[in-house]
């Protein structure tokens, strides 16, 4: 096995012990936490009265600490994953979570827990994959978006660390890692940030959907295929 020591750093937005990060050390890399951006709240009011839908959608533990205190009692969420269930801290709320922490489970449990359809608001970021609206374009399961905070860098922003190669998580997170990463390895976690680097001038390395163990797969290949480079075939 590789000396810890050599394993290649890669920064990210998430803290050393963050499941993200675990991932990381898995590939074979190692994760230099990096918190260059921050979560702004937009302030904008939920798109229908809250007693006139069916249930909230909540994608991430940013928007459910927006919603947490206007929702009332007995009110039903469907959350993208446990940390987002965390950051409501209601127990008078009803809780439901997906098999998996991702916007295609939340699909499908929204399909089962309301399979008539109905009215549903969609709490979100700015410029979240927008995976559930078009899933839901002219089915039964009319969505609202409510976009309650959005990402941005951070002041004073902080310097780069000294790494072999960056993750960035979002399409923001790579428009501001584009001009910083000009000497090192780029990955991104979904297409769409994959396109935001690639429109920022610095094309990516590498980029998978985003599901961890697709992460995992991403990263390791890579490196093996840097440590293991196949040897030209003659002419």
């Amino acid at each position: 096995m590789t000396p810890a020591s050599h394993h290649p750093r890669l920064a990210l937005a998430r803290p050393a012990q963050h499941p993200l990060a675990d991932i990381v050390r898995k590939a074979g890399w190692r994760p230099v936490p990096y918190s260059f951006t921050s979560l702004r709240v937009t302030g904008a009011a939920p798109p229908m009265l809250l007693n006139r839908v069916q249930a909230l959608l909540i994608l991430s533990p940013s928007g459910a600490k927006v919603a947490a205190p206007v929702l009332p009692a007995g009110m039903t969420c469907l959350v993208q994953g446990a940390g987002t269930a965390d950051a409501l801290g209601r127990e008078d709320l009803d809780v439901q979570l997906p098999v998996e922490a991702r916007a295609e489970a939340l699909w499908e449990l929204l399909q089962r827990r309301f399979p008539q359809g109905g009215e549903f608001i969609l709490v979100r970021g700015e410029r979240s994959r927008e995976y559930l609206e078009v899933a839901a374009r002219g089915s039964a399961w009319r969505l609202h978006p409510w976009v309650t905070h959005r990402e941005a860098a951070r002041e004073p922003f902080p310097a780069l660390p000294k790494v072999e190669g960056v993750l960035a998580l979002s399409p923001t997170q790579a428009e501001i890692l584009a001009p910083l990463s000009q000497g090192v390895q780029r990955f991104a976690w979904g297409e769409a940030t994959a396109e935001a680097f690639a429109r920022a001038g610095a094309p990516v390395d590498a980029y998978c959907e985003p599901k961890p163990s697709l992460l995992w797969a991403m990263l390791a290949q890579h490196l093996a295929s840097q440590e293991n480079p196949k040897e030209e075939s003659p002419c």
